[in-house]
């Protein structure tokens, strides 16, 4: 591989420059198959937004985009309401989202260094299941 050297004529150097390691850099970049729906997580680490999901349930399922949304949406939602009523949600294989409760703790103001009291709370967890852990190691 050839090692990319910037230009020594100035700050950001000439657009001939720019352009050539922009050109080199795509190369060494893997083709992802358009064909995959979710092609764009096959080869890197970034985040699947909810549009990018939408798009890849709308593909796999066969339905259109604005029924993808809305079973994105209901599921959601009562996920969202069984976890409000204190209920965990399993899916056997994906994993559980369940409430935990956090006692109340004393912390410390990191500007001042005083002791504060942090209020005791709900936060809602998922634990991924046997089927998802094996498929992503």
């Amino acid at each position: 591989m050839q090692r990319l050297r910037a230009p020594r004529t100035g700050v950001l150097g000439s657009a001939k420059h720019i352009h050539r390691g922009l050109a080199q850099a795509r190369q060494a970049t893997p083709t992802p198959d358009p064909q995959s729906a979710v092609f764009c997580r096959t080869w890197s680490h970034q985040e699947m937004n909810k549009a990018e999901l939408n798009d890849a349930i709308a593909a796999a399922a066969d339905i259109s985009k604005a029924e993808a949304g809305r079973a994105i949406d209901a599921f959601v939602s009562e996920v969202t309401k069984a976890l409000k009523k204190g209920d965990s949600v399993t899916l056997v294989g994906f994993g559980t989202f369940q409430v935990r409760d956090r006692a109340e703790r004393t912390g410390r103001n990191p500007k001042t260094g005083d002791s504060i009291k942090i209020a005791a709370s709900k936060n809602p967890t998922f634990k991924a299941g046997k089927a998802l852990k094996d498929a992503v190691n």
